[in-house]
């Protein structure tokens, strides 16, 4: 196989799928591959084969087991990040829940860490949030401050607990999925928007909003219409 061309800013993002299972292994690319932001370009069922692959396909997102045939998918984790190129976000997918191999999965930079068996709407929340930590990386095209570092390292998860009454993890999530598709420039969203992007009521869309905008991770302004009367837009910061 050649090697894939440099993503477009509209394309998806590029996952090869690791699994040994192939019933399991199709079960992950039909999530994947359900999900309009990403696109299964390959699976491998060893480590070898994901190497491999990995090197030919450049594949913006791993889905990594971590128990393959021929050996310790945590030791494929450390030699991914000696490929040459961009480095692929790697989300694990597995049945080892030791402390031992979150840990080292962590220190191998893994973006998100999945126990098998987990659901659909468990991987597109994850997906989410990569798709997410990367367009605002793209969109960022100055030299970072010490505050805008540390929320781009803190914002590579999902959102974390302890968040106010009435908002979700699952669902901030998506709200700022969508205000990341926002191009640079443009002049933002409305909560009416978001709202229909995301399938919320707009009173509900104009909270998660509002918390975006208290958090620092997104900003708003006034938007004047035709009536004069002006109406509240939001990006990501």
């Amino acid at each position: 196989m050649t090697a894939a061309p440099g993503r477009r800013e509209s394309a998806p993002l590029r996952v090869l799928v690791v699994e040994d299972d192939p019933a399991v292994a199709d079960l992950h690319r039909r999530y994947v591959d359900s999900h309009p932001r990403f696109a299964v370009v390959g699976a491998a069922a060893t480590g070898s084969e994901t190497l491999r692959l990995a090197a030919a396909l450049r594949p913006d997102v791993v889905l990594l087991d971590v128990h393959l045939p021929d050996g310790d998918g945590l030791d494929v984790l450390t030699r991914l990040r000696t490929l040459p190129g961009p480095p692929a976000d790697v989300v694990a997918a597995t049945a080892a829940s030791e402390a031992d191999a979150v840990r080292r999965a962590m220190a191998g930079g893994v973006a998100h860490y999945l126990v098998k068996p987990f659901t659909a709407a468990a991987l597109r929340e994850r997906l989410d949030a990569v798709w997410a930590a990367r367009e605002r990386l793209r969109q960022t095209a100055h030299d970072l401050g010490q505050d805008e570092v540390d929320r781009l390292l803190a914002r590579g998860g999902p959102p974390a607990a302890g968040l106010p009454k009435g908002i979700q993890a699952r669902s901030l999530t998506r709200v700022e999925a969508a205000l990341g598709e926002v191009a640079p420039g443009s002049a933002g969203l409305s909560s009416s928007q978001v709202a229909a992007a995301v399938g919320m009521s707009r009173v509900s869309a104009r909270r998660y909003l509002e918390h975006l905008v208290d958090a620092g991770r997104a900003e708003v302004e006034p938007r004047y219409g035709a009536t004069g009367r002006p109406e509240n837009v939001y990006r990501t910061r």
